[in-house]
């Protein structure tokens, strides 16, 4: 979850660094470093941002044209200058940086400190580096072969970058279970924790594989082995990535941007992919397996977080549609719990980074089972597509916000197409609802602009219940995962302690926090419970609750109840996620802003969780 960029070629390298750790500072933004080669290795890393790391280093004079840098979310030991990266071996020549953790390292330590090592930091870090100088001070090797013969005794999950200050001409990278990526430039070349550093200068990269070393020589020359040292020859890749997408082109937070953008980013997931007109939808990994899909006895979805609420939406669609038992499970108990996974079983893996490591493993697991592994991911080139037998993208750009929203509503989309694609194949759904669907299913993006226009009302009703310390979010059907994102986005961006619950469920608990200072978030557009959801809220209401309701435009009768609303258009119930999360997406922001709480890297939290 942490953020590596490194960089050698003829250009200074600190500059370069350090704009690729601020755009790496999604991963992580407890403490921040770099390590600059220049005859000598130059140190310098705080506790803080990007931006506190920059005021340490103002007035030092940084030259050399080799580094790297790191921004930390903290796994061993507290955020701190000291536990902060990179960290150096006991003689100072060699720098380490690090995202993933070493499971093993209080054993390795324990031996190192036998031998006379001493440690200054609480890391798991600063044991890979000790380890790296000892076996290569020991057998006088290479720093490349030290590192792949150290990798050898470690267990967990690394993506490291190691540094000679003796040999400012070489870098070496290497990756298990957490990205790393190799850019190839014009005379100068990159390591990073993915493309966004590297765009600017470059579009062609090699994406490294679990348990391979690169090393990277200033001359251009690269060599890629895997741990057991056999000599590898992977394809160049080109990226399509723009780098205005990276900035918050006139947006307060990266956030907003990437609220207004899903208009386009829910068009861009569906572009090519259907034609209500001429009544058809594909998906090109599912066309090439729709045998596979159409003969499944069961469909099981994997994921994390968000990706989590979008798959518990799918697995209402997948069943109403194609009438296929379908199961979500969150990756890190399916994983862990001994799962029955059989041949006949599809699942399907979502993950907006394509990196998640819960998810991955869970991917791994199903595979090793025989199931089919479909994977549903937003980065191009990331591990998750690379272990999968098929695929979609969801083409919704970078999403650097820390809570996710255009992957969100994205995600969903791709899985409202496989829900209705399949059900069509199978002969569930007619010809004439098929249509409707998908032209519904076309006209989300300009509905969706729709709700966005409401943003000053939205941001009216945050200002009323902004000082809260709790919130409660009711959905049915469709609308009750929505119930718990729009409960998550509120307690990752602004802090307040919420909770989504099926609307029926208020009764069994919740009930008893009611009162006149607990908002009430309602989601009330469901057609097919709308008698109950009145009820629900007549209970609120008679405690004396402040109720919030997302309704359809036209509801007056809800609209006499609840103490705010917010109506969205008309759409069939099944498509209803899709429009009834805008609303709380807006309305977490605000809160969020109004409280003071820097939304794009709320506390504690990462955008790419690589560690379990």
């Amino acid at each position: 979850m942490c953020g590596i960029v490194a960089y050698v070629g003829s250009k200074e390298a600190y500059p370069i660094i350090i704009e690729g750790l601020k755009r790496l500072e999604y991963r992580g933004y407890d403490s921040a470093g770099v390590s600059i080669l220049n005859g000598t290795m130059n140190t310098f890393k705080c506790k803080g941002k990007v931006t506190d790391l920059e005021q340490v280093i103002v007035k030092e004079k940084i030259k050399g044209t080799a580094g790297m840098g790191h921004t930390r979310w903290a796994t061993h030991g507290v955020p701190n200058n000291i536990n902060a990266h990179p960290h150096l071996s006991g003689d100072g020549n060699l720098a380490i940086v690090h995202n993933g953790i070493i499971e093993n390292y209080g054993t390795l330590r324990t031996a190192l400190e036998k031998l006379g090592h001493s440690f200054v930091s609480d890391t798991d870090t600063e044991v890979l580096i000790h380890l790296i100088e000892e076996i290569r001070n020991t057998n006088d090797l290479s720093l490349e072969e030290a590192t792949r013969r150290a990798l050898q005794k470690v267990v967990g999950a690394y993506a490291i970058v190691v540094l000679d200050a003796n040999d400012p001409d070489k870098i070496v990278g290497a990756k298990k279970s957490s990205p790393l990526v190799f850019g190839l430039g014009d005379g100068e070349y990159f390591l990073a924790s993915d493309a966004s550093p590297i765009v600017k200068y470059t579009d062609k990269v090699i994406y490294l594989e679990d348990e391979e070393v690169i090393t990277i020589h200033r001359n251009g020359d690269y060599e890629i082995r895997t741990i057991e040292n056999e000599l590898t020859d992977p394809e160049v890749q080109q990226i399509d990535l723009n780098i205005e997408e990276l900035e918050k082109g006139g947006y307060e937070h990266y956030m907003l941007k990437e609220i207004y953008q899903q208009p386009q980013t829910i068009a861009e997931s569906m572009r090519g992919r259907l034609s209500a007109d001429e009544g058809w939808a594909k998906l090109g990994g599912m066309e090439q397996h729709l045998t596979r899909f159409k003969n499944a006895k069961r469909i099981i979805l994997t994921a994390c977080g968000t990706s989590w609420h979008a798959a518990m939406i799918a697995e209402y669609l997948f069943e109403e549609f194609a009438r296929i038992p379908t199961e979500v499970e969150y990756a890190s108990e399916f994983r862990y719990r001994n799962p029955i996974i059989t041949p006949d079983d599809v699942i399907i893996a979502l993950s907006q980074s394509g990196e998640t490591a819960d998810t991955l493993a869970a991917v791994k697991l199903a595979k090793s089972k025989g199931a089919f592994i479909y994977g549903i991911v937003n980065n191009v080139g990331s591990t998750i597509p690379r272990t999968t037998d098929s695929g979609s993208y969801i083409h919704a750009g970078p999403e650097i916000g820390v809570a996710s929203t255009k992957a969100f509503t994205s995600q969903l989309t791709v899985l409202t197409l496989m829900a209705i694609i399949l059900g069509h194949l199978k002969g569930k759904i007619s010809e004439g609802y098929y249509r409707q669907l998908l032209s519904e299913l076309e006209s989300v993006p300009s509905l969706v602009a729709k709700i966005l226009a409401k943003a000053d009302q939205i941001k009216y009703i945050a200002g009323e219940i902004r000082n809260t310390s709790n919130a409660l979010y009711l959905g049915r059907g469709y609308n009750f995962p929505v119930a718990l994102e729009g409960a998550l986005k509120l307690k990752e961006i602004s802090y307040i302690h919420a909770e989504g619950y099926p609307a029926a469920e208020m009764k069994h608990g919740p009930i008893a926090l009611i009162d006149m200072y607990m908002p009430v978030v309602v989601i009330a557009t469901n057609k097919s419970a709308h008698e109950k959801i009145v009820s629900n809220i007549q209970e609120v209401k008679a405690r004396k609750g402040i109720v919030v309701a997302i309704v359809t435009e036209g509801d007056t009768r809800i609209k006499e109840m609840a103490d705010f609303t917010i109506e969205i258009p008309y759409i069939e119930e099944p498509l209803s996620p899709l429009l009834s999360v805008i609303p709380l997406q807006l309305l977490s922001y605000y809160i969020a802003v109004m409280r003071g709480c820097n939304v794009d890297q709320p506390r504690n939290l990462a955008k790419s969780v690589t560690v379990e």
